[in-house]
């Protein structure tokens, strides 16, 4: 008779919640309050044989039967009361019924907060059991706890899928653009012809203090929550990993954002070097804003989501960054491995100098277990780029040193390479603290002889100094191409010049020292006076009176006949040394001043004195006019008109 009642009630909530539920929806929400009531109005009773269809929609939700588990001790006891089964398996027989509908459902359970918060619940409960299964430790037990593992399992999948969702759906980035840049006014029009594919490039960024929330609050609370669930069963790393999977597009999406794509190491090492300047430029910027923005974001979230479940976060975080990061340091490798062409040094130091800027704020970022490795590839590159550097200024020298000493410049003028050289040097000074740093990294393997004049010198200092002995090597081995001595000295007295200006007016001074330039000065001023020796010691000797007498005998006939010949070879050599010389060039107008005067001090004296002594002479002195060819300041304005590079008139 009581049975019969029952069953009559039953029937009538059925009645009603057909009657006043308009929609299934509605239907299903008033068979929740009764259940929720009264427990003999459990939704497994009410479900059965009820008119009420079955449906997939999401007011179907499987919480309704969360009494059965959570608060349904009524119905327990109403159904279950006697069963002769023990409690642990009549647990695992409701936590079974339960989970089973949820991970059966079709529709996402966190699309619903009251599913989301059942089916926790559930976890909690069976994770709950089968501790307590575990600690009974009955070999009775056994297929009980198999039992239990495998719904575990059912459901940790089920919360990796739900959590995969959540990383995914579109309100998770809410704030994906936060490196991105707004769509320009007239950017409609380009668009169209772009493709799918084509990801905008992000504006340039100046303030690298800024933080990105990918997520919402919300999802970052109910990631929290299913991560919590993983790690407690034991799957911590499979979420990690899912984690890393799901934020893994939008990290590179982010860098595409920044204008680079992924490149194998082939493909950039053959790629003209004028297009890998402009991308290392892309690099440099883009590796600033991954490090100083893109990756502290993700290190804050990853905090977030694993919040007190170490060493997941740094577990998920690296799953999530490394092979984004990796692609940038890549890209610096193939750049460190390629050739060492000096003209590549501008751009590996910028390279070399970005991630020097980053090491120390990587330090704590990625000083996990997990994060480290990334911290150890950042500094792999980084000494990459900085052994390259050494490597180019190894090639400078070997440059040189193959330079070919056969072509003469013509008029002993500049060599190119000397231009080369120095300008390179002078630029590359502008980098001076990077690069005493890169030679400071390696400085016991450089091979390079200490200074004797400065033996604390920088490993920079001696490196410079040792290009610089190499260079004057070069050159001298090129003035022999010379066939007249005193051209070589020009030579060589014009490049040396230049480097010593080079050296004054740039921080090589401060490398090389003042020593060193007043070294070079002296090997300047030396090649002036062998070039005075080479042209002039034979014109001023034809002007000394030895042989001749003093001014009794200067007087005679013979001694006349001899100071007309002397005058004759002086003014010969004076006529031969201008056609040749006036094409030759002193490239310094200071240094070009200095030796006219020079030559000028040497010659004109001696010969305004023989004139002097020309006309005492009786037999010449009657014919002056005749014999003296050039007066002083004739001579005088053929050597000023010497070393200026052009043709003789």
């Amino acid at each position: 008779m009581e049975e019969n009642g029952e069953e009559k009630l039953i029937a009538a909530v059925r009645h009603i919640a057909k009657t006043l539920g308009r929609t299934e929806t509605m239907a299903e929400d008033i068979l929740q309050v009764f259940s929720a009531f009264d427990g003999r109005f459990s939704l497994d009773k009410l479900s059965s044989d009820r008119p009420l269809p079955r449906r997939r929609s999401p007011a179907n939700s499987p919480a309704a039967d969360t009494a059965v588990a959570g608060g349904g001790g009524a119905t327990a006891g109403g159904r279950e009361g006697d069963d002769p089964r023990p409690p642990l398996e009549r647990t695992i027989r409701t936590l079974d019924r339960q989970i089973s509908r949820f991970v059966a459902s079709d529709r996402l359970i966190w699309s619903d907060a009251a599913d989301a918060a059942a089916f926790l619940e559930a976890v909690d409960d069976l994770l709950a059991t089968i501790r307590d299964i575990e600690s009974a430790s009955s070999p009775a037990d056994k297929s009980l706890l198999d039992r239990a593992d495998d719904l575990l399992q059912r459901c940790m999948l089920r919360l990796e899928e739900e959590f995969r969702a959540i990383l995914d759906r579109p309100d998770g980035f809410a704030a994906a653009g936060g490196i991105s840049t707004p769509p320009s006014e007239d950017s409609d029009s380009d668009g169209a012809d772009e493709g799918e594919d084509h990801v905008p490039v992000a504006a340039p960024v100046n303030d690298y203090n800024l933080v990105i929330d990918a997520l919402p609050p919300g999802s970052i609370a109910d990631l929290h929550a299913i991560a919590r669930r993983m790690v407690a069963a034991a799957f911590g790393r499979e979420c990690a990993e899912a984690y890393g999977v799901s934020r893994r597009g939008f990290v590179d999406e982010s860098i595409a954002r920044l204008g680079l794509r992924p490149r194998a190491a082939d493909e950039v090492q053959a790629t003209p070097w004028a297009d890998l300047e402009d991308e290392i430029a892309r690099w440099v910027k883009a590796a600033k804003m991954a490090f100083l923005i893109l990756v502290p974001s993700e290190r804050r979230l990853c905090d977030r989501v694993f919040a007190s479940l170490p060493p997941f976060a740094d577990l998920a975080f690296a799953s999530a960054c490394r092979p984004a990061a990796a692609g940038l340091l890549c890209f610096a490798d193939a750049i460190a491995a390629g050739p060492r062409e000096p003209e590549r040094l501008f751009r590996l130091v910028d390279m070399y100098e970005a991630l020097h800027d980053l090491l120390p704020e990587l330090d704590h970022l990625l000083s996990e277990q997990y994060s480290a490795t990334l911290r150890s590839e950042v500094a792999a590159a980084h000494r990459a780029l900085g052994s390259a550097i050494r490597g180019i200024f190894v090639e400078l020298e070997n440059l040189i040193r193959r330079d070919p000493a056969k072509a003469a410049v013509p008029g002993g003028g500049l060599h190119p390479i000397t231009r080369y050289v120095m300008n390179y040097l002078r630029a590359a000074c502008a980098f001076r603290r990077t690069l005493e740093e890169v030679m400071e990294e390696d400085a016991t393997g450089v091979n390079i002889p200490p200074d004797p004049h400065h033996p604390s010198s920088s490993s920079l200092s001696l490196q410079v100094a040792w290009i610089m002995d190499v260079l004057q090597s070069n050159l001298e081995a090129k003035s022999k191409v010379y066939p007249e001595p005193p051209l070589s000295f020009i030579f060589l007295m014009n490049n040396g010049r230049y480097m010593t200006q080079k050296v004054r007016d740039s921080e090589l001074g401060a490398l090389l020292g003042e020593e060193w330039i007043r070294r070079q000065i002296a090997m300047v001023r030396r090649w002036g006076s062998d070039y005075q020796r080479a042209t002039w010691t034979k014109v001023v000797a034809v002007l000394r009176m030895d042989g001749i007498g003093g001014a009794a005998a200067s007087s005679s006939a013979a001694a006349g006949k001899a100071m007309r010949e002397r005058l004759r070879l002086f003014n010969t050599y004076v006529e031969d040394i201008w056609k040749v010389q006036v094409g030759w060039v002193v490239v310094d107008e200071q240094l070009r001043t200095e030796l006219r005067l020079a030559v000028g001090a040497l010659v004109l004296p001696a010969y305004r004195n023989f004139v002097a002594r020309l006309r005492q002479a009786v037999e010449v002195g009657r014919q002056m006019d005749r014999h003296l060819k050039y007066s002083v300041e004739d001579v005088e304005a053929r050597i000023n008109e010497l070393f200026e590079g052009r043709h003789r008139r």
